[in-house]
């Protein structure tokens, strides 16, 4: 089975992304996104980030107007190591927790994650470790930490700096996170 099918059939896939390990569910699936939550050992009160293909695939999750500190970042920052949270388009049905009025995107730089991106749709994805505990940086830290998961795309050892989060539903934005893209 390939990724791009395990996401269409609600399983859960471990994958490289350009900071660390994550793990990725289809949110338009129902269920996937309970059984990433589940994995995890987190509530649906912490909300899951999107990962997307580009700017393009990205604003369509996000309420019109979408920000204009928004749009300056992602042309800055994406592709790469940068979380932006914008209110979420009412429109889009994904299921990536409780919240649904902020939806975090990103366009990861790693052209694995895009193109399943580019094939399945927007993926919801936290990183590969259990709630609180340190993030897996390789395939094999992600699945002692887990136990054996549905789908895994090995990309070798990766740098381990999350990703910068910055709440552009604010102004001036805030950096909630500070990671790998120095705001």
């Amino acid at each position: 089975m390939t990724p791009a099918e395990a996401l269409r059939a609600g399983l859960v896939v471990l994958l490289p992304t350009d900071t660390v390990y994550g793990l990725a569910v289809d949110p338009t699936v129902p269920g996937a996104t309970q059984r990433l939550f589940d994995l995890k050992g987190r509530g649906r009160d912490v909300p899951i980030a999107v990962l997307v293909a580009d700017a393009q695939q990205a604003w369509p999750t996000s309420a019109a107007p979408v920000p204009p500190a928004a749009l300056d970042l992602a042309a800055r920052h994406w592709p790469g190591a940068l979380t932006l949270v914008v209110r979420r388009s009412p429109a889009w049905q994904g299921d990536i927790g409780d919240d649904i009025a902020t939806i975090g995107l990103r366009c990861p730089d790693s052209a694995v994650v895009r193109d399943l991106c580019r094939e399945v749709g927007p993926l919801a994805t936290t990183s590969a470790n259990r709630h609180g505990a340190p993030t897996a940086v390789t395939v094999a830290e992600a699945v002692a930490a887990l136990g054996p998961i549905d789908v895994v795309i090995d990309g070798g050892p990766l740098p381990g700096t999350a990703s910068t989060v910055v709440d552009c539903t604010v102004e001036p934005p805030a950096v909630l996170r500070q990671g790998a893209v120095h705001l």
